[in-house]
């Protein structure tokens, strides 16, 4: 049996950032992708997020790789909140997301920060975090 532990943080968007993700519907859309995750095998550790965006700080299971989590996350849970009604018009997420490795020894840290988005955004704007990424993390800008 093979053992293997390796952390991803995942943060996508709502579509053209769109303001859906209220604290009521927050709460109920990260329990029900905990839920959903849970009964596909996804292992996540923490998730949060803000008003247009969510972070997650997931464990790869041996047979699993980002796109297939991240699309089963994403696929599901837009279907969910449309179904459900949780928002006025048609939800969905943004395509692009953003997926970053993280070390073991940084995991606490990175639910630290996962767990502060409200707190975190009374500073910066989703738009001036992501741009954060790109830069920390080397990423080329998109477009």
């Amino acid at each position: 049996m093979p053992f293997v532990k390796i952390w991803i943080h995942l943060v996508w968007s709502t579509k053209n950032r769109e303001y859906f993700l209220t604290k009521e519907v927050r709460q109920k859309v990260f329990v029900h992708i905990r839920e959903n995750a849970k009964e596909k095998g996804i292992y996540i550790d923490f998730i949060n997020g803000h008003i247009d965006h969510v972070h997650c700080l997931v464990s790869l299971g041996v047979d699993q790789n980002i796109a297939k989590i991240i699309q089963l996350i994403k696929g599901e849970s837009s279907f969910w909140i449309n179904k459900n009604n949780l928002c006025t018009g048609k939800f969905e997420w943004q395509e692009e997301y953003f997926a970053v490795s993280v070390s073991e020894s940084m995991v606490d840290k990175v639910r630290d920060y996962i767990k502060n988005q409200e707190n975190h955004h009374q500073l910066k704007t989703y738009a001036e975090e992501q741009e954060d990424f790109k830069r920390i993390y080397g990423f080329e800008k998109l477009g």
